[in-house]
Parts: structure tokens; sequence; C-alpha cells
């Protein structure tokens, strides 16, 4: 099914398509912990950007694969590309409208190199 979601403005917005009960990841890295983000991570071709892209500003720490972005306004991180799936999109699911039940998975993220296997066994 397909979900509609914004960033706290509501500047930027855009819909994924996703299970109406998605399984979402609970990471411990650096970013993901201090912004308690809970990931959905989808192929690109089921997320549309549908506005706001002019609002939208870049963040790259460490390895600089990940494309962590950000709306300029409201500062909230709707989604980003992420580097454990450069070919897909991760979505904040509490930006999801309305926000669905989930399932969360947890991922050590703070040893990254050692657990990425188990993350990607959960695709």
């Amino acid at each position: 099914m397909w979900h509609h979601g914004r960033c706290h403005c509501q500047l930027v917005k855009f819909k994924v398509k996703a299970p109406a009960t998605p399984v979402v990841t609970l990471c411990n890295c650096s970013i993901c912990q201090v912004n308690n983000y809970h990931g959905l991570i989808v192929p690109l071709n089921d997320f549309e950007l549908l506005s706001g892209e002019e609002n939208l500003t870049n963040y790259q720490f460490n390895t600089k694969v990940a494309q962590h972005t950000f709306c300029k306004t409201c500062g909230v991180k709707a989604f980003y590309n992420p580097r454990s799936h450069p070919e897909g999109v991760s979505i904040n699911v509490f930006c999801l409208d309305p926000v669905p039940v989930i399932s969360v998975n947890h991922f050590d993220g703070q040893h990254w190199e050692e657990n990425i296997d188990k993350l990607h066994q959960e695709d």
C-alpha cells in the first residue's frame, strides 16, 4: 500500500510503498541513536518525493556513503539514502501520516561492519 509522509513543517512531502504493518529497523549507530530514528528501508522505485526538494540539505560523515537529508526549515530527517542499501531509501516511520503500527528489528550499528550481514538477512 502507499503511505504518505512529511517533515514537521510539511514543506517536504513524499509517498512510499510499504506493507500496512511495516518492519522497521532501530539502529544504535551514532546518528540513528541520537535521533531515535526508526527506519523503513524500501527500494528507490517504491519512493516518490512529492514536494520540497529545494528545501532539503545533505549531511555526510565517516565513510560519506550515506546521504542524510534534512528539511532546511524544521530540521527533520524524514528519509535518507542509507549506506547499507545504496539502491534504497530509509524512511523515518514517524514521519508517515498516520504513523502505522510497526514491528521493530534492532540493529547493532555501533559495530556496523560486523553486523551488516544480519541486516541484509532481514530484507
